[in-house]
């Protein structure tokens, strides 16, 4: 494996399951010291706790936080314990819930849980992260996980789309914020990724919803989560010094053929 990120410690949001557990194993394969951030230590889908697969798998230095990305307390305790492995250089916003409620059903209470945790959350992660590196006059990079449903409307989640629609544009304007001081902002923005979330929460895979979607989509699968893995990857290493401000849409053409597709059969 390169060594990359071999001077890099990488907070990761969310990290103890699904796509955040294969993005701090993905950071650690690279070199990264990984603090992983989580409401629980335990994997959603079993195994050993994410921290100490970064030790034990690849022999980089793993920590566990507890934290809901909406404590400012818990928040600051994470990037804490990045200064004590020597300082947070890579940040990825990965923590965040998703939802398959009709618009006329939508409540205040599902529309403030799902803002705070996938906007709030992120835009403050993103200024404690970002104060840390200017202040230590580092360069670094920050990634959040978006949604193709931030680029294309969900009916059944409308707020879920709305949140990652706000989370696209933060990236952007992130991105000419923090750009003076060397700091990246970037995004992956997932199509259907087969994880607990999916499984669990939105029961796609109970469904014949996700073979649906995977014969809608080009490369003929659903996302796996080292396919978000990789491409944060990509966005957090030097291969992408130059790239800053961008969308990196991981969903196998399932968005940009759906026109195509559907024109055809008109």
């Amino acid at each position: 494996m390169t060594d990359w990120l071999a001077d890099d410690v990488a907070v990761v949001t969310g990290g103890a399951s699904g796509n955040g557990r294969a993005i701090s194993t993905t950071l650690a394969e690279h070199g990264a010291d990984v603090v992983v951030a989580d409401i629980q230590k335990e994997p959603r889908e079993g195994g050993d706790p994410t921290h100490e697969l970064v030790e034990s798998e690849y022999g980089q230095r793993g920590e566990f936080v507890e934290c809901d990305v909406t404590n400012m307390d818990q928040l600051e305790n994470v990037f804490d314990a990045a200064e004590a492995l020597g300082g947070v250089s890579i940040l990825v916003n990965n923590a965040g819930i998703t939802e398959d409620t009709q618009f006329l059903d939508e409540t205040e209470d599902d529309f403030d849980r799902i803002m705070d945790i996938n906007v709030k959350g992120p835009f403050f992660a993103a200024q404690f992260a970002a104060e840390r590196m200017v202040d230590a006059d580092r360069e670094g990079s920050i990634v959040n996980i978006a949604s193709i449903s931030g680029i294309v409307g969900r009916g059944n989640g409308v707020v879920y789309s709305a949140s990652k629609g706000a989370l696209r544009l933060m990236t952007y304007a992130l991105a000419a914020s923090l750009g003076p001081y060397g700091i990246r902002v970037n995004d992956v923005s997932p199509g259907v990724v087969e994880t607990s979330m999916t499984h669990d929460d939105l029961g796609m895979f109970e469904t014949d919803a996700a073979e649906q979607y995977a014969g809608r989509t080009p490369l003929g699968r659903v996302g796996r989560p080292k396919d978000i893995g990789n491409a944060v990857l990509y966005l957090a290493s030097p291969l992408a010094d130059f790239v800053n401000g961008e969308s990196l849409v991981v969903d196998g053409g399932a968005t940009n053929s759906h026109g195509i597709e559907s024109s055809e059969d008109e």
